[in-house]
């Protein structure tokens, strides 16, 4: 099978690469850019772990060819930080609240609730519930998780 030539931007830098056209974006991100963040959980595009955002919308990554984000806009959570070393008021707030336990689903709750922030920068508990309902966490009970984004709401969302 030939390889296809694709540019993308991913948190701000242009890539150029000759990618396998059955190669995942997930794996392109991690693999092909050593951009480990974005995890891979179930590679059914169903516990959100892989959540990035395309083009300024979450996407699952592990559901959508590399080849597919071909001239796109990518952020990962590598890249949410505008500076790559301070945390975001975000950030802060799951760090604050407890909104991670074991880190794995992290980086897409992350990803899924700037999303929401920059749509929505005062939501409700239901209307975060609703939107990081595609994310599955099996550690925090997602009250934590919840509390946080309101907090981050409060304190500057998404800088």
């Amino acid at each position: 099978m030939n390889d296809y030539a694709i540019s993308v931007i991913v948190n701000g830098v242009t890539y150029e690469r000759r990618i396998p056209p059955r190669r995942s974006l997930v794996d392109f991100l991690r693999d092909d850019l050593a951009l480990t963040g974005t995890h891979v959980g179930c590679e059914h595009g169903i516990c959100g772990a892989c959540t990035v955002m395309l083009d300024g919308v979450p996407i699952r990554s592990c559901i959508v060819y590399a080849v597919q984000a071909d001239g796109a806009s990518i952020t990962t959570v590598e890249g949410l930080s505008p500076d790559g070393s301070t945390l975001t008021p975000l950030q802060d707030a799951f760090v604050e609240c407890h909104g991670l336990q074991c880190g794995f689903c992290t980086p897409g709750m992350l990803i899924a609730a700037t999303a929401l922030l920059r749509e929505k920068p005062d939501p409700s508990a239901d209307e975060i519930r609703d939107e990081l309902g595609g994310n599955i966490c099996r550690c925090t009970g997602y009250q934590q998780i919840v509390e946080a984004v309101q907090l981050a709401a409060r304190t500057g969302g998404t800088r």
